[in-house]
């Protein structure tokens, strides 16, 4: 049965203070992302600046690889939660409050909400990375066409993957053209590289002869040009082992820095959204930092 109110009086909604449909405040979710994400990129780019980065730890020259690692997790760790925490302070401060909830349950809403606007801008920066790794795919997609067009001079006979084993075969003591005897060295070197083992004694002897025969060197001097080349084609090889290694250790360490260092960020992002709710709902004024001109 409809209860009609005497005249001249004002009927007040239980509801009146922001009636949503839902008790997510999506706007305000939004606008929490956009800064969190706004003050993310700023940062990283300034320390990307100053050498602060994972993806190159040689930046500053001198300094040791592990500090400006270390370094670089840090700013990581602070860009991450400082960002987070102004996205959530705003995001609580502009939510609008219903005032059917407790101060506790409005703490709880403002929190979440913090939680969204941290789980959101995580979601974007994931698109962003996705986009990083589509570039880097379309990078393998030419070295895949180059590893293409090299098959198709395998199969036109131009390169031969037994041409090594085939050079031993013939090898003799007779003199070999120069042209002949470089492509026959680079083969030999290549085949050490391809299976990870110094080039044996009997390809140095061999290269030794060789390397006598085109240069008019002794054969004492030729044989130390061979050690000290293949020195250097192992120190060569060393290096790319490493490098690989190195890569293979920092990609393990950065993401687990990342997946910490969000974590941390969604408790910051749920402190900062309920403080900054019970900052709107105790009207705080920050006299000192925004004052009124």
């Amino acid at each position: 049965m409809a209860i009609n109110a005497p005249a001249g009086v004002a009927v007040v909604s239980d509801r009146a203070d922001g009636e949503q449909s839902s008790y997510v405040d999506w706007p305000a979710i939004f606008a929490g992302i956009v800064l969190a994400s706004a003050i993310s990129v700023i940062l990283l780019a300034f320390g990307s600046a100053v050498g602060l980065s994972f993806t190159n730890f040689h930046a500053r020259e001198g300094a040791a690889p592990i500090w400006i690692g270390i370094a670089g997790g840090l700013w990581l760790l602070w860009v991450q939660i400082s960002s987070f925490l102004a996205g959530g302070y705003m995001t609580g401060r502009l939510r609008r409050r219903f005032r059917d909830a407790t101060e506790h349950e409005s703490d709880v809403r403002d929190g979440a909400h913090g939680l969204l606007v941290w789980a959101g801008a995580a979601v974007l920066g994931t698109v962003i990375a996705i986009g990083g790794v589509g570039a880097a795919a379309n990078a393998v997609g030419n070295v895949a066409q180059t590893a293409t067009a090299a098959a198709s001079n395998v199969a036109d006979g131009s390169i031969d993957p037994n041409a090594y084993f085939v050079d031993t075969l013939l090898r003799s003591d007779r003199p070999v053209d120069a042209g002949v005897a470089r492509d026959e060295a680079g083969r030999i070197f290549a085949n050490s590289a391809l299976n990870g083992t110094e080039v044996s004694a009997e390809d140095r002897s061999y290269l030794a002869n060789v390397v006598a025969a085109n240069t008019g060197l002794t054969p004492e001097e030729a044989s130390a040009r061979v050690d000290q080349v293949t020195a250097n084609v192992e120190a060569a090889r060393q290096q790319a082992v490493d490098a690989a290694e190195a890569a293979r250790k920092t990609g393990i360490v950065a993401a687990f820095l990342l997946a910490a260092s969000l974590l941390v960020s969604a408790v910051g992002a749920y402190w900062a959204a309920s403080m900054g709710g019970r900052h709107r709902d105790e009207q705080t004024v920050f006299a000192d930092v925004f004052p009124r001109y």
